[in-house]
């Protein structure tokens, strides 16, 4: 996933996914150890949203001697990020299952020894289920598999048709697309917006916009944000992220924030109060809009491509902590909820983009339009391009050091500093943060 809390679309299409696709449990159901008398609890701990809920009651189904109850729902990814950290120092209440998001994994991987081999358990046969670079992003020197994918993020732009037709703009995705080739051309859209609906934001908060820019910027040019791929602190230093900086000063100096901090309930109202009209969207974040909106936005949305060229925000694994107590049971389940089969039913049922050649390659992906977002061909968005993807360094420290830039470009959003202040202190609370 994602990133940031993700995420994800129209959770009763899942229940047709699954049974569409005949899904079966990864391995035999009749091992002693998954389907013995024995009454065993598995905890998945996510953040945002997986769109794992029909696949869990499948699972459960075909092993009536499993409970899966998955924990933190809804969460946002900085407050996951530390309490998964604090149980690993711990040694206890992790997960049996546990979601490995991409700015996690590099930490995740110094600390591979916590991690079950699920080599051993049958993921050295799986390979080819999965992007090459996302199964070798898990995967140690020595050949341990730590975590199992599960989506990707791709990219794109989602705008409120209503909005845009009320500003005099054109509302057809394709139209939209080609008012912004680039950043400043997305600029002078918004400007052109701002003149005819003061009232609402071009954009929703600036942290999205930047992260977008930044993750395209380096998936394209340095292939790494704040961290080097020695490990070197280098926000001060590298282009990718002083462009990022730049672009998104100068959507703020435009005045087009709506200026709602994301992943807070005030970020959420404004969903359902129309105060923005795009939002930089990761495949994933369909499914947070949805979500958030509810019937009264269906049809008020599309996805239109994102300004710059490509890029990709956000992406998971699953992985098994020896903390578990059931690290056997824990693998069958990560295996299950990532096979491509699973991947397809997590797409339709939260947008969550596979990680899986197969899924991808499937009609039921291919041909998917979301009916919510006035029928755009989702599957074709954000799926064409995901086999092209460029995975981009984040460093062990890139959660921490990622929110304290984001805190303080917040600033000059909320019009506490001058952009120059601001950049300062960003390096600066950075590099505390990275140490």
């Amino acid at each position: 996933m994602g990133v940031t809390p993700r995420r994800r679309a129209l959770a009763a299409a899942a229940v047709l996914a699954v049974a569409a696709l005949g899904l079966t449990a990864c391995g035999d159901s009749k091992d002693k150890s998954s389907s013995g008398s024995e009454q065993i609890t598995l905890n998945v701990d996510v953040f945002g949203n997986f769109g794992y809920e029909e696949l869990y009651k499948q699972y459960m189904q075909e092993h009536p001697n499993i409970k899966i109850v998955e924990r933190g729902t809804g969460s946002q990814l900085g407050d996951y990020t530390q309490q998964v950290t604090q149980r690993l120092a711990a040694g206890s209440g992790l997960g049996d299952v546990i979601a490995i998001e991409e700015g996690m994994s590099i930490d995740i991987m110094a600390k591979s020894s916590n991690f079950a081999d699920l080599g051993q358990y049958g993921a050295k046969d799986l390979a080819g289920n999965f992007l090459d670079w996302k199964q070798k992003a898990v995967t140690t020197s020595d050949g341990k598999i730590i975590g199992l994918g599960t989506d990707v993020g791709g990219m794109a732009m989602c705008y409120r048709t209503d909005l845009f037709a009320k500003a005099g703009l054109p509302t057809n995705r394709d139209d939209v697309s080609k008012l912004w080739p680039t950043w400043d051309d997305y600029i002078n859209v918004g400007k052109t917006f701002k003149s005819k609906v003061p009232d609402a934001g071009f954009i929703d908060a600036v942290t999205n916009t930047y992260n977008s820019i930044l993750m395209q910027e380096a998936g394209n040019t340095t292939g790494y944000t704040y961290f080097d791929p020695q490990g070197n602190y280098v926000a001060d230093s590298n282009p990718a992220v002083q462009k990022a900086w730049n672009t998104s000063v100068a959507i703020l100096n435009a005045g087009l924030s709506a200026k709602l901090q994301a992943w807070t309930d005030q970020w959420n109202a404004g969903f359902k109060n129309a105060k923005f009209a795009t939002i930089a969207c990761p495949a994933w974040m369909t499914g947070y809009i949805t979500t958030q909106n509810g019937d009264a936005g269906k049809g008020k949305w599309d996805i239109a491509k994102v300004p710059g060229n490509g890029g990709n925000w956000g992406g998971s694994w699953l992985g098994v902590p020896k903390q578990s107590k059931h690290q056997k049971e824990a693998a069958e389940l990560a295996k299950f909820l990532t096979s491509p089969a699973g991947q397809i039913a997590a797409f339709k049922s939260k947008g969550n983009l596979p990680s899986s050649p197969q899924a991808l390659d499937d009609p039921a992906v291919k041909a998917a339009v979301n009916e919510y977002f006035s029928n755009a061909p989702t599957g074709q968005i954000f799926g064409d391009g995901a086999k092209q993807l460029k995975p981009v360094y984040l460093g062990a420290k890139n959660v921490p050091v990622r929110t304290a830039v984001e805190n303080a470009l917040r600033t000059v959003e909320q019009g506490t500093r001058q952009a120059d202040a601001a950049w300062a202190a960003a390096v600066a609370d950075g590099k505390k943060a990275a140490a």
